[in-house]
Formats: C-alpha cells, structure tokens, sequence
C-alpha cells in the first residue's frame, strides 16, 4: 500500500446501520474529524449517510460521504483504493461481504469486519489469501465481541505467563461469568444463515464444527475436539458449564492465531468455551436446562418455517438495537482459567464496559480499524489474520485504554 495515495485512514462502510451508527459515533467522540485519523461514511445511499452526518453533530461536519453498492466491484473498487482501511458492518457477510473482501485484498487495503460466519471466513481465506500477500492487505475478521475478547484475552493471558513462569499455559478454559446485553440482529441472522447453509450443504457443516477449521491449511489438527454441547462439570474453573453460543466462533479464533503466530501456546494447546452456571446440583440444573434450550433454538434454526416463525416474532433484526440507556448498563465478565504444567491453575479476566453486541462491539471495531490505520508497531504482512495474530499488545493497549475493556491476570 502506498499510504501518500490514500485520502482516508478508515472508511465506515454500513454506516447507515444500527453498529454502523455506533461506530460513526465512536470516531466522532474519540477522534473528531480535525485530528490525526481522517475518516468517512459509507455506504449505498447518499442521503441516509447525510442524515447519519447531521445527527453526529457539528464535530462530524467535516466527515466525508461515500456511496458504492455492495455487489458492485467497480464502485467497491474506487471506494477502497481511497483508504488505508475498510471498516465494514455489513452483513450477513457471506451475503453482502465477498466483493468488498476481494477488492480489499486485490488493491492492498487493509479490511476489518464482525463476521462470524465461519464457512464464509474459510472460503474468503482460500480464495483470496494469495492476493492479499500480493498486494499487501491485511485482511482482519472477528473484530467484535467475536471474537476478540476471546483471542485478545488469550494473548494477553499466554504472554503474562511467559512473562511470569516461562511458559504458556497448557490449557485455557474460558468460562462466562456474568453477561448482560441483547444479541445483534446482524449477529442473529448471520447466525441462522450458518445454520441454513450447514443444513443445505455437509461440506458447510464440517467446516462449522471442525475445531481447528479455520486454519492455515496443513495445520487443522491438535488435541481439542468439537464445542461443548450439553452440560459440563469444567474442572478448572470449578463449576458446571452450559455450552456458549460463540464458541464455534471464538475458539477457532484462538486455534488460528497460535497455527499463525507459530504456536507461541504449544501445539497441544487446547482451548475451550462455555457459560457458568454454579455449583452442585442446582449448577448442573441449571446447565442442563439451559443446553436443551440453546439446542432446542438450534433445531427450530434448521427446520424453515419454524426459522421464519421466530425470526418474525422475537428475534432481533439487522438494523434494530437497544437504547443508549440499555447499552451502558450493559457489561460482560468472562474468566480464563489457566492449567499449568505442575497442574496449578490461575485464573484471570477480561471485561468490558457496555453491551457486547453493540455498544462494545464498535469501540473493539473502530479501534481495530485505527489500530490497522495508523500505528507502525503493527508490521505483520499482506494476507488473513486475526485480531491477535495481526496487532497483539498494540490493539491490547488500544481497548484497554480506549475502548472500556479490562485485561487481569491472576484474580
């Protein structure tokens, strides 16, 4: 990338969506348009994006509009040579997403997103990881709340007891304390459309449940089996555990980034997610009730007209979302539970401020694009990283400082 030729350091694309607004609103509050980091709205339509401005306010007059369509490579082509970085929230991404990754990859511009559709991530790696090197993009999904409290988390934890033992540690159970906040309609539906896809096609479905399905080919290997689907006494942590919905998300995530970092963890890491659910029999209980339920939601997921029914009557849709009230009171808690080699176990946390699906979600989104942007620690190559892999104690610095979340080791 030739970064003189470049008008912007981050282009917003989505930003007339629900986390697309947030993000918007995040620049604007945390970097102005008058400072170091120059930035514009994108999307299709021209006067929803001037609404957007006028409702930031006088600080966003100088913000710059940009349109181009979604399935349009021509247009994608001119909006993302004019950048250093894309951040998008345009999704479901295996439906709107592909040509904006292929253009980023083919021109050099480095690309952030919130997908967490993992078969879409595996064939946008395939098919344009080549390019990327090529041309020097640096091609970043995973950049919410899936996954990088999970991945961050374990970096930061892994080089704490590097610092501190010597060693990484051997395991790392990840276990979710408390959570408040509404799951993302985006989320929602990208979820349902993995669901759709794995039901059409065994290929989409072996790739959704392969453990290490995300990585570098020749590296899909290593001692973790599938997720967690029922209830389980985690050993670590002490508890009785219901399986995490974001799991088949996140812990390929942390896979990836150890198979792209050259196993800094060891290459029999292993890694796993889950949500507590307390002690003794009313913990199992509880575990119990809460499995058959997310597996009950799963399986009226794959049946189609049961899908329609929900996603009509209560489930979030893609552009809705809480108030400003709901998404400060909302927060997230989760637990790292380190095995040492001597058997000891060491716990640590990661937490965020606000709502995970929204209101942190843009602040982990907008500093990764600005991380990507602007800070020359970040020197990894062209190609498709995590969030991790690609930024590590820069992005680390970048949401602890700015962006509500907190990194404890030992607590």
């Amino acid at each position: 990338m030739n970064a003189s030729t470049r008008h912007y350091d981050v282009v917003v694309w989505g930003a007339t969506g629900f986390t697309g607004r947030l993000v918007a609103e995040y620049l604007t509050e945390r970097y102005g348009t008058d400072g170091d980091v120059t930035w514009a709205l994108a999307g299709r339509n021209a006067d929803k994006l001037n609404a957007i401005k006028t409702a930031l306010g006088e600080r966003a007059s100088g913000v710059d509009i940009l349109t181009a369509d979604s399935h349009d490579r021509a247009s994608l082509d001119a909006l993302v040579e004019n950048t250093r970085v894309v951040c998008t929230t345009v999704g479901p991404y295996a439906k709107y997403g592909s040509t904006l990754v292929a253009a980023c990859a083919a021109s050099g511009t480095h690309y952030c997103d919130l997908a967490g559709e993992v078969p879409w991530m595996r064939s946008m790696i395939d098919e344009h990881s080549s390019a990327a090197v090529a041309s020097g993009a640096r091609i970043v999904h995973c950049c919410g709340f899936d996954s990088i409290p999970s991945d961050m988390g374990v970096h930061f934890v892994q080089r704490e007891a590097h610092a501190r033992f010597g060693e990484p540690f051997g395991e790392i159970a990840m276990v979710v304390r408390a959570i408040r906040g509404t799951a993302s309609g985006g989320t929602v539906a990208s979820l349902l459309g993995v669901v759709e896809a794995a039901r059409a096609d065994r290929s989409v479905a072996r790739t959704v449940v392969h453990p290490y399905g995300l990585n570098p080919e020749g590296e899909q290997k290593g001692p973790d089996s599938r997720d967690q689907t029922g209830a389980v006494f985690n050993e670590l942590a002490g508890v009785w555990t219901a399986p995490f919905v974001m799991a088949q998300i996140n812990t390929k995530v942390v896979r990836r980034t150890n198979a792209l970092s050259d196993y800094p963890y060891g290459r029999e890491f292993r890694y796993s997610e889950s949500t507590m659910t307390g002690k003794g029999p009313s913990g199992f209980l509880k575990a119990g009730t809460t499995s058959v339920g997310l597996g009950g939601f799963m399986l009226a997921a794959t049946v189609g007209p049961l899908r329609s029914l929900m996603n009509k009557t209560f489930l979030p849709q893609p552009g809705d979302g809480p108030d400003a009230a709901a998404r400060e009171a909302g927060f997230f808690n989760l637990l790292f539970f380190g095995k040492r080699p001597d058997g000891s176990v060491i716990r640590s946390r990661v937490t965020g401020d606000r709502d995970p699906g929204y209101g942190s979600t843009s602040k982990m989104l907008a500093e990764s694009a600005v991380c990507l942007a602007k800070d020359s620690a970040v020197t990894v190559g062209g190609g498709f990283w995590t969030p991790a892999s690609a930024m590590g104690d820069t992005l680390l610095a970048r949401l602890s400082d700015n962006a509500g979340l907190a990194f404890e080791f030992d607590v």
